[in-house]
């Protein structure tokens, strides 16, 4: 139930009928007339941070998709909402691994795997996501 209106936060509001399927209120002070406000599902910060993160890094919405379980269409649409853009480097192409702190530890010990290649790591809840470019050869 309502508590008080939006317009003038008085607390005499009654029901007005409904529209589009949500309840109507009036506001028997100052007479405004509003609906509540539809309780969607909200993403938390976290995971459009990461989405964000992981497209600028080269990886595909769908495959952002697999990695977060936030729907490609939404992370296109933040990609679109902030005006993100990525450079187009053919040149590199960006590979992932999600690992825990134990595996993360072991491959980064092979010195090795570190040359040659820029490479990222980012916490993704309790693992980690090892991002790697390496140059293509031609």
């Amino acid at each position: 139930m309502i508590e008080s209106c939006p317009k003038c936060k008085h607390t005499r509001i009654i029901k007005s009928g409904i529209i589009n399927d949500r309840q109507r209120y009036t506001c028997k002070h100052c007479n405004y007339n509003f609906t509540v406000d539809k309780l969607g599902k909200k993403i938390d910060v976290y995971y459009i941070t990461k989405a964000l993160q992981l497209y600028l890094e080269g990886l595909s919405y769908r495959e952002i998709e697999r990695i977060l379980g936030v729907s490609h269409v939404t992370v296109s649409n933040w990609v679109r909402q902030y005006k993100i853009k990525r450079l187009n480097d053919e040149m590199h192409h960006p590979t992932y691994r999600i690992i825990t702190h134990n595996e993360l530890i072991e491959y980064l010990k092979d010195k090795d795997r570190l040359k040659g290649a820029g490479m990222i790591i980012t916490e993704l809840g309790d693992k980690f996501m090892l991002i790697k470019w390496e140059r293509f050869r031609i």
